[in-house]
């Protein structure tokens, strides 16, 4: 999830209005975490994104509510205009909301399945925002924990933002997984992440290298078309060979490598990007 791209003329499909102001018009992204819908504020006359938070049945009202205000807080630490801006938490019926800028353009995600491998250019560009972005996020200690294409959208105005802090990590909070699990998307996460390590400002510039192959090549080095496939692929560190990345494939080379310590850092990485 993490679309939230609007229309200046979406038709109203919903008759829902939350919390007395919210209009819900039209489903923009669904995913573990809930559902992202187009929303028109009829008190500030604008549109809006609104993210309706999942009460799936293992999760009680007080545990979704605190959820939402964690995600929302997590996304409010981080002073940056490459970070999706949060307008309000709200509750309505007992469901948790988050209100939240609704963005023009497409996901990264999108773009790949539409346009194939991007330029070279391109994706340089993105890098060098996404991981201003990031360290930004980790001078305030949140770590993302699920970067990834479909997370990262390129508006139509020149922004690239990062969306969805779902399952970001603050200071001070639970980082453990969920038994048998973790956070994050397999073909994107860290190898210290299928491990259940604690969330490290490292894992997330691993899903950054993971997303900018992904934006070159077409393809997560790891996609194998199947859950364990890719698992394992993440473990073993066998990423699926360069062909288009150029002369990006230095800084793609650095930031996954499976080692913490020979992982590229933000600041690395930035400099190499700036210099390609």
């Amino acid at each position: 999830m993490g679309v939230l791209t609007y229309a200046a003329e979406a038709p109203i499909a919903s008759g829902i209005v939350v919390a007395g102001r919210y209009r819900l018009c039209s489903v923009l992204g669904r995913g573990g975490m809930g559902t992202v819908w187009l929303a028109q504020d009829e008190l500030m006359e604008r549109w809006v994104a609104v993210k309706q938070v999942d009460l799936g049945s293992d999760w009680s009202g007080k545990t979704a509510r605190k959820r939402a205000l964690a995600e929302a807080r997590a996304a409010s630490r981080v002073e940056h205009p490459g970070v999706v801006r949060i307008i309000d938490v709200v509750r309505d019926d007992d469901q948790p909301w988050i209100v939240m800028e609704a963005l023009s353009g497409q996901s990264l995600g999108a773009a790949i399945k539409e346009q194939g491998p991007l330029p070279v250019e391109q994706v340089v560009r993105i890098g060098h925002c996404i991981v201003d972005v990031l360290d930004a996020a980790h001078r305030a200690g949140v770590v993302h924990r699920d970067v990834k294409p479909g997370n990262v959208q390129l508006c139509d105005d020149g922004r690239v933002v990062l969306l969805d802090f779902g399952v970001a990590h603050v200071p001070g909070a639970d980082w453990r997984p969920p038994p048998g699990g973790f956070a994050g998307s397999p073909a994107f996460v860290s190898p210290e992440q299928l491990q259940g390590g604690e969330p490290l400002a490292a894992s997330d510039l691993f899903s950054l290298g993971a997303t900018l192959y992904a934006a070159v090549e077409g393809r997560s080095p790891f996609d194998r078309g199947d859950l364990f496939a890719t698992v394992l692929a993440v473990a073993e560190g066998r990423m699926t060979p360069f062909r288009r990345a150029g002369r990006l494939t230095p800084v793609l080379e650095g930031l996954l490598q499976p080692k913490l310590g020979r992982r590229w850092s933000a600041a690395r990485t930035r400099a190499a990007l700036l210099n390609l």
